[in-house]
Order: structure tokens, then C-alpha cells, then sequence
């Protein structure tokens, strides 16, 4: 937000530093000064600034005046203005809060016989086209820019009513069902019964807190206005300037807490401003409170402050008198505090809070305050106090072998946000019952706590395919959640996805798309750094409903270790790859590794490299279409032959035709030819021939029992 120091200046007459040490010293309290342009001889400077969305109070010039006093201990001008006598009413004008938990005060000030016009600089301290100009702050009429000028001077919203179209009084209250309200920006809008709206007896006038009617606004034959400054809850305001789409400056601030006690001054300062060209105030100002806001905001609970805890927690300054009581006190008042003294202990105070500062709450919070306006850099260079180790977390070494592996295997580790929308929850939650919803959304598309890995990974995936990055690896180690608001469960979990080509070694043998088995291999090199007693790999017939829908009905398998499910992976879902407008095949997978890390982590064993030739032999193999080579896998390994050190798959044919072949006639339909490279060696001695034939005879019956043969 831009900020003049000729308008600050209007509040501290007495400021004795130029514009760039305020700049320097408001930085370095936290109050940044991101950039100053000088506005030439008598106007002074133009700060761009970055205030934090805690610091709603700051968001204006008298705010950033109060800052500045503090740090230099000068006396803040306050907030005064004078008009008129106030005409005596006989029926004060009538003022309801239905909505009280969305209103919390509500106040409304009447204006007769106004003269609309053109700003300009009526009295000193509200020289709105002068500082209207150096801001390049558009001027519509001397109404609006009143109550614009409010927001900048104070950070208060107002709004001005054409009086003579409200019917009735005012009321604070929900949307009703189909109402309908053509605001400020010449559209009409259709209102949801959740939206809070400020209305007359009959209709509707305006978002509360967010924009203005069009039917009340202002025009050149007004005559009668209706000042209005209002207090709204934050919330309330938020999701009302949501669905709506509207983000106004009004909706800025009281989305982030306005000052509760800030109404009446914005009231009397944009009253002032009307009629200083003429008027009259017709009754006294109406405010309605609600007793539950006011108990929460102005009136909270006074917090207990002691001097101890800010030299514990702050440490030692670099002036020798450090931290004193009445550095405390020179802090905290001028910021709004009220300190008093607690008779129950020595050196500490009942401090109430200002209603302008809704972010203070706890002890804690004073004691940055104090050590913000003291100065950071005023604190002595020491390190804190530490005594032990650092303790890693028990299953940090298994997290460190498993990224290992997939750095290896040319994958490249992506961080991905926390929340998802609901959508993708529904898609990917393993216990969709359990998806755990946010109160507080930053958006739709991050609603609730992700129940999975998998739509961060999907995004990230896609969205390096759709910017020309032919070939992804990506995993990602992170939590999930589940359970519900009151008891959320948490657990580790690993996600991969992948798309594009692989690149073969063997010029013989080019490039080509990443496959099912690919993947498949990546999750076996994963699962074999933990002590497994039996790994296996199936699927099942679509019809069952237990393929996760994220994945293909017919291109997807389960992950189990020791009877234990850990995880799916296989191509991704036509329909979801469709609807991420993903042209080529995606794999994608989820480990559970919190049910791997029961299982504990294998210790490598290194052993020494065999001297002694090895022995390949190959064996040509009909198997039964329906025989899997996990199954053949599984029965060579249980021969637990120490000198068979390596088998593997060299070849595959299948032909639906097979039996008519002139390669083999005893062959069937319901068979396929494989060829697989064994490979024997002894880490003692050359092996004999005699022996290799005893091993090669094991090695057969164990194939036939799975399922197997020799070809003729």
C-alpha cells in the first residue's frame, strides 16, 4: 500500500528524522518500507509498503503515525473534528442487527441538506484533494471520497446511503432466498442466504462490508445522506466477497479484523468532511452493539506480563541497563496498552489490550511487541542454550534408503501442498469415510487435508508434460491424514509417477515408452530394502471394486508384503488422464511405507566377488498362458541352490497361433514360449560339470512344477 509522509507528518508535527530514516526505522520494526519515491519540495515522500496481514491496524496513515510515535516517543495528535450543533430529532432513525453473529456494532449518523461536489481542501487535517492528488487517487464526489479518505486517514470502512431511498430504518441480516442486488459496479447479483447484507425494511442495500447497492448510492441531487461505519466479522465478510468474486478495499480490511471502536471517529471525520460545505446533523449518532463482540474485542481479558519472562525469553540487550520496566512501559502505552500493576507479583503488570490490535493474545505476544519497538538489533549476538543431541527420527534411515533407490533410478524427489480439493479426496482417499475438512479453506481447490499423495503427484506430473518436459520422474515422501476435525491421524507415505520414454543403453536397442513393468521394478528394488518374508504382486477383475479409481481398471497391481497390503501403482485412469488433458500413458503409485517400516529395514551384507568363472545356461520354456513368472521367479528362489546367483527372463513369444508353428507342433494355444538365463557360479571353486547337471535338474523339476517345460 502507498503511504505519504506529508499525511503522517499531519499527525506528528514534531517528527524529527527525514523520510529515510523513518522509512529505515519503521523496516526495521517490522513495518517495511519496500520503496520510497520523492515527491518534491513540500509534499514529501511515497512509501510503497508490505504490511503483514496480522497488521490490519497499520494499514493506514494513522496507524503508521502511532508506529512512528512509539519508536521516537512523540505524542500522537488524536483524532478530533468539529461540526454543526446537531438538530434535534424527534424518532431517532431505526437500526437493527439480526445477524449478531456476523455484526457486532453498527453505526449510523444523519446528514440533511448536503451539498455534493466536487473535494477539495476544506479544513486542515482532512486535505483530501491535496493528498487525493500526491496518492493519484481518483476523485468522484465529495461524498465518496470522504469515505474514501476515512480508509486511507484510519483504515475504518464507512458508506454514505441516499437517505431519501431507504425505507423504513436499517437492518443487518442474511440474504433471503432469490433476493437480488445490483451493487456499486453495475451488476446485479442473485444473493445466497448466507450473505450478510446491509437492508431497509424492504429490500436490500448493500454486501455488507464489501460494496454498496445501487439503488442507495450517491448521485449529484442528493440531498439527505446516511453515514454508515460498521464492525463485521471477518468471516463473514470473507465468504460473502467470495462467492461473489469481489475483493474491494473495504472486504481487505474488515476480512483481516477491523477496529471495533473505530466506527464512530470514521463516522464524525466523514461527517466533517460533508458538511464542511454545508448541512446540518439531524439527531444524535445510533450504535448498536452486540454484547458477545464487544466482550471479545474491546472488552478482553487483561494479560499477565512480567519483566521476568521478557529478559528470559529475549535475552541480554547490548546496553548495559538492558531491558528496564520502563522500557516496557514506553513500548507497550504508546502502542495502545494499558499497563497496570499486579499487586500478586513484583515487576509485572495487568496490561488491556487495544481494540484496535486483535492480533495480541497471549503473554508472548507483548513480549515481540516490546521486542520489535526496542529493536532486533539492539540484542546482543549469542547463541542459545542447548544441551544434548540431536535425535533422529526412527524411521529416517529407512526414508533415506528409499529416496536412495529412486534417485538411482533416475527419479527426482518434488514437494507438493498439503491440501486438496474434495474432489480429489473422494478419488484417492484410501477410506474416503475419513477425508478430514478444513474450517477455514484458502480456496476450493485446497479444502481439505490430503488423504493420499497422489493428486499433489498428478499435478506436478502434468504439469511438466504440459510445459514440454518429455520425459518425468518424479516422488514425493510426505504425510497424509485421515480421521475427522476432532482427531486427525497422520502417516508417512510415498508417491511416484512417470511418463515419457526410456532411454536403453544398447544402441542396439533405441529408446522406448515406459512400460508397466518399468515401474514395477522400481517398487521391488524399493520393497527389497526391507525384511520381507514373501512379496507377491496381484490384480483383480474391475467388477470387484477394489482397484483404487485413480488407476487403470485393467493396467494396475497390488502391492503385498507379508500378507500385508503396501500399496498400488500402475497407469493412470483414462478418464482422469483425460480429464488433466494427459495425451500419453502416466504411471502412478502409492507405497503406505508407515506399514513397510514395521517391517524393518534389511542390512546390507557385502560378500566377497567369486574368482571363479561363472556358468550361463539357457533354458527354452513352454509355459501355461495362465502361469505368471512371479511364479517361476518364486519357485527358483525357494530351491535355495547357493551356486544359482542369478536367473532371469531373456526372451518372451506368445502367438495366438502357436500350435500351427513349425517351431514347435506339441505346443497350444494356451501356452507361450519363454526363454530364460540362469546363471551358476561358487565362490570356492570352478564348478564341475557333474554338478551343473544336478543343479540344471533341480532347476527343471522346480519350472514344471510351476507350470513349465522343456520344448521338445
Amino acid at each position: 500500500m502507498k503511504i505519504l509522509t506529508k499525511w503522517i507528518r499531519s499527525y506528528l508535527p514534531d517528527l524529527p528524522v527525514s523520510d529515510t530514516q523513518l522509512a529505515e526505522d519503521l523496516t526495521l520494526r517490522g513495518i517495511a518500507v519496500e520503496g520510497i519515491d520523492d515527491l518534491g519540495v513540500g509534499n514529501g515522500s511515497l512509501f510503497e509498503m508490505d504490511i503483514t496481514t496480522n497488521r490490519v491496524d497499520a494499514m493506514n496513515h494513522y496507524g503508521i503515525a502511532r508506529e512512528a510515535a512509539t519508536i521516537y516517543g512523540l505524542q500522537l495528535k488524536p483524532l478530533e473534528f468539529a461540526w454543526p450543533e446537531a438538530v434535534a430529532s424527534t424518532i431517532p432513525f431505526s437500526v437493527g442487527i439480526e445477524a449478531e453473529d456476523a455484526c457486532g456494532r453498527f453505526t449510523a449518523r444523519v446528514l440533511r441538506n448536503v451539498a455534493m461536489g466536487e473535494s477539495r481542501d476544506w479544513f486542515p487535517g482532512a486535505e483530501v484533494s491535496t493528498y487525493f492528488n500526491l496518492l493519484e487517487q481518483k476523485k468522484i464526489s465529495n461524498a465518496v471520497d470522504a469515505t474514501n479518505f476515512a480508509w486511507l486517514a484510519m483504515g475504518q470502512p464507512t458508506h454514505v446511503f441516499d437517505l431519501d431511498k431507504i425505507e423504513g430504518g436499517i437492518v443487518v441480516r442474511r440474504a433471503r432466498k432469490g433476493e437480488k442486488l445490483k451493487t456499486l459496479d453495475g451488476i446485479e447479483r442473485t444473493l445466497d442466504p448466507e450473505d450478510l447484507v446491509v437492508a431497509d425494511h424492504v429490500k436490500p442495500l448493500g454486501l455488507a462490508g464489501v460494496m454498496g447497492g445501487w439503488e442507495t448510492m450517491i448521485t449529484p441531487a442528493t440531498t439527505n445522506v446516511l453515514v454508515e461505519a460498521a464492525w463485521f466479522e471477518p468471516m463473514a465478510v470473507r465468504r460473502t466477497a467470495r462467492r461473489h468474486g469481489l475483493h474491494t478495499d473495504a472486504s481487505h480490511r474488515f476480512e483481516r479484523g477491523a477496529d471495533f471502536n473505530a466506527g464512530p471517529v470514521a463516522s464524525d471525520l466523514v461527517s466533517s468532511i460533508l458538511l464542511a460545505n454545508g448541512g446540518s446533523i439531524a439527531g444524535d449518532l445510533v450504535d448498536v452493539r452486540v454484547a458477545d463482540w464487544e466482550s471479545r474485542t474491546i472488552h478482553r481479558k487483561p494479560i499477565t506480563l512480567a519483566l521476568s519472562e521478557v529478559h528470559r525469553i529475549l535475552g541480554a540487550t547490548i546496553d548495559k541497563e538492558g531491558i528496564t520496566a520502563g522500557a516496557v512501559e514506553g513500548v507497550l502505552t504508546p502502542l495502545g496498552c494499558e499497563l497496570t500493576n499486579d499487586s500478586s507479583r513484583a515487576s509485572a503488570w495487568q496490561v488491556t489490550l487495544p481494540s484496535w490490535r486483535l492480533d495480541l493474545e497471549r503473554e508472548i505476544d507483548l513480549i515481540e511487541e516490546v521486542a520489535r519497538v526496542y529493536g532486533y538489533n539492539r540484542f546482543a549476538n549469542t547463541l542459545p542454550a542447548f544441551a544434548g543431541g540431536v535425535a533422529a527420527l526412527p524411521w529416517a534411515e529407512s526414508e533415506s534408503a528409499m529416496r536412495r533407490v529412486l534417485l538411482s533410478a533416475g527419479f527426482n524427489e518434488a514437494i507438493s501442498g498439503t491440501f486438496c480439493s474434495a474432489a480429489e479426496a473422494a478419488l484417492t482417499a484410501p477410506l474416503p469415510a475419513q477425508v478430514v475438512a478444513l474450517g477455514n479453506p484458502l480456496s476450493e481447490e485446497a479444502g481439505v487435508l490430503r488423504p493420499s499423495l497422489v493428486p499433489g503427484m498428478l499435478g506436478m506430473v502434468a504439469g511438466n508434460l504440459h510445459r514440454d518436459v518429455s520425459d518425468v520422474r518424479l516422488f514425493e515422501l510426505g504425510t497424509v491424514f485421515s480421521g475427522t476435525t476432532e482427531k486427525v491421524d497422520e502417516r508417512l507415505s510415498l508417491a511416484f509417477g512417470a511418463g515419457g520414454n526410456v532411454a536403453e543403453h544398447s544402441p542396439l536397442y533405441p529408446a522406448r515408452s515406459l512400460e508397466f513393468h518399468d515401474i514395477k521394478g522400481v517398487v521391488e528394488q524399493v520393497l527389497a530394502r526391507f525384511q520381507t518374508r514373501s512379496i507377491y504382486f496381484d490384480r483383480f477383475p474391475p467388477e470387484v471394486g477394489i482397484i483404487p479409481m485413480w488407476l487403470h481398471p485393467y493396467r494396475a497391481a497390488r502391492v503385498v508384503a507379508d500378507g500385508l497390503t503396501v500399496g498400488w501403482f500402475g497407469q493412470l485412469h483414462p478418464a482422469e488422464a483425460a480429464n488433466r488433458k494427459l495425451k500419453d500413458p502416466v504411471s502412478i503409485g502409492e507405497i503406505y511405507i508407515d506399514r513397510l517400516f514395521k517391517l524393518g529395514r534389511r542390512k546390507p551384507a557385502a560378500r566377497e566377488i567369486s574368482r571363479f568363472q561363472p556358468v550361463r545356461r539357457d533354458f527354452s520354456l513352454v509355459v501355461n498362458q495362465d502361469t505368471a513368472w512371479q511364479t517361476i521367479d518364486l519357485a527358483l528362489e525357494d530351491l535355495k541352490i547357493p551356486e544359482l546367483v542369478d536367473w532371469r527372463v531373456r526372451e518372451v513369444f506368445r502367438d495366438k497361433n502357436l500350435h500351427q508353428s513349425r517351431l514347435d507342433k506339441s505346443t497350444s494355444s494356451s501356452e507361450y514360449f519363454l526363454l530364460l538365463g540362469v546363471t551358476f557360479q561358487a565362490p570356492d571353486r570352478t564348478l564341475r560339470e557333474e554338478e551343473l547337471q544336478v543343479f540344471q535338474a533341480r532347476v527343471i523339476d522346480a519350472i514344471g512344477k510351476a507350470g513349465g517345460r522343456l520344448r521338445a
